[in-house]
């Protein structure tokens, strides 16, 4: 399964999105979630564009470190950490991953050190109901990125998960679940160097 798919994106132009609906959650108090957070474990689901389906394990410890272990048989894994993001693809690179830039990827709107979702324009759309808020966010001065739709269930504020749409119009959704916010994570969860030489003496 190519992960590319779930991280890079390179989107060509904006959907449109619902206008008439308040949103219920303004951007600040958003931003507010993020900035709070420190660590984060959930489990999540991803729904691919070609109808297939993979689970697994995300981490996060902020500002800037991301894993996301994919559960067996799939030795896939998504790593952010040192300001790049690795993706090692179970069946073709097992040892060594694909390299992108942080900044480069929608993760880095929710893993910078302040998250302010109203600075430069990067939000594109904002709407919601009683139930959930949408954020549609890219950074605007590089949409070739691709752009994220972040999901919140309003009470308590609480990310539910996010889609990213690529350039050709296919989406990837994941689904989060079992949120467990504080606790301890290491900083050798996130070490690319360590995953990389880990590997490589399998």
């Amino acid at each position: 399964m190519d992960r590319r798919h779930f991280l890079i994106t390179a989107a060509a132009g904006l959907a449109a999105f619902p206008a008439a609906a308040q949103a219920i959650v303004p951007m600040a108090r958003l931003s507010q979630y993020f900035n709070e957070i420190r660590t984060l474990e959930a489990s999540f689901t991803q729904y691919n564009d070609d109808g297939s389906r993979s689970a697994g394990t995300l981490y996060i410890r902020r500002p800037g470190r991301a894993r996301f272990e994919y559960d067996p048989p799939d030795q896939s894994l998504v790593m952010a950490g040192g300001g790049q993001v690795a993706i090692f693809d179970g069946r073709s690179n097992k040892s060594t991953p694909e390299q992108y830039p942080l900044k480069r990827t929608p993760l880095y709107i929710i893993l910078e050190r302040n998250v302010d979702l109203a600075r430069r324009n990067m939000v594109i759309g904002h709407f919601g109901d009683d139930q959930s808020t949408t954020l549609v966010a890219q950074d605007p001065d590089a949409p070739q990125n691709g752009r994220v739709e972040l999901v919140f269930r309003n009470e308590p504020l609480t990310l539910a998960g996010w889609t990213v749409v690529d350039g050709g119009g296919s989406r990837t959704r994941v689904q989060l679940n079992r949120i467990k916010l504080g606790g301890q994570l290491p900083p050798s969860l996130f070490s690319i160097p360590n995953e990389i030489n880990s590997r490589g003496r399998r």
